[in-house]
């Protein structure tokens, strides 16, 4: 396979992963809050968390932030921009960091949880920061609390893809030559 190709492929899986991330991140929007006022299960992080583990933290961060811009585009909430893309760049580096210097020591459920847990909090700081409410900071133990929950479910669920799918599948979408 050429170079073209090979960049051409690359960025179809991407865009795939970048497309079902953000219909998703829609769906969501639809579903009503878990608890707290704008608390999301952020099922749409599965696809990232895949894009990370397949390629490399440059495709996985696109995958954010792309799926976070338009995220926000379509929903017409401009102003979470800010909130849901610092939670996500700093959710992402925390994976990154862990699944490529830690990982297998650590589970991709419990990279997961901590990516859930850091975006949470992330975005609780950013708001209190932003706002001047430093009362919001009340909320961090829910939010850690929901993050636990809402990680446990993005990475069971992304185990569950890396089981579930033939190795065929990702044997394509890594362009690894496939034997017949």
């Amino acid at each position: 396979m050429g170079k073209g190709a090979y960049i051409s492929r690359k960025i179809a899986a991407i865009s795939l992963l970048t497309a079902l991330s953000l219909v998703t991140f829609i769906l969501e929007g639809l579903l009503p809050p878990m608890f707290i006022p704008g608390a999301k299960p952020g099922l749409a992080n599965i696809f990232s968390l895949v894009a990370l583990i397949m390629y490399s933290p440059v495709e996985a961060f696109a995958v954010v932030a792309i799926r976070t811009l338009l995220g926000s585009l379509f929903a017409g909430n401009i102003s979470a921009l800010i909130y849901s893309l610092t939670g996500g760049v700093v959710a992402m580096g925390i994976s990154s960091i862990l699944l490529y210097l830690v990982h297998p020591k650590v589970s991709v459920m419990a990279i997961s949880v901590a990516a859930a847990v850091s975006h949470n909090v992330t975005q609780d700081i950013v708001f209190v920061f932003i706002s001047g409410t430093p009362l919001m900071l009340g909320y961090m133990p829910y939010l850690i609390l929901l993050g636990i929950l809402s990680g446990a479910v993005v990475g069971g669920v992304t185990l569950l893809i890396f089981h579930g799918v033939p190795q065929n599948v990702f044997d394509k979408l890594l362009l690894r030559k496939t034997q017949d």
